[in-house]
């Protein structure tokens, strides 16, 4: 169960890096001052991206919660 463990934290890290890189990318588009429908085009890959990396996450944290429960 410990490569459960191990495997959830790394896939858990890897959606963390992900909602990092959403906020780091939306905090440049904010600065490009683009016009509102080219901000909302690529806003809405942000959140696409963000909900996808939400989800990796939460499914690496469920995969250290099962190893725990099972070892």
């Amino acid at each position: 169960m410990q490569g459960l463990i191990w495997t959830g934290a790394a896939i858990s890290l890897l959606g963390v890096a992900g909602l990092l890189w959403c906020v780091l990318h939306v905090l440049r588009l904010r600065r490009m001052q683009l016009e509102d429908s080219e901000m909302r085009a690529r806003m809405q890959k942000a959140v696409l991206i963000n909900f996808g990396a939400l989800a990796v996450s939460t499914l690496g944290l469920m995969m250290v919660v099962v190893g725990i429960f099972l070892g």
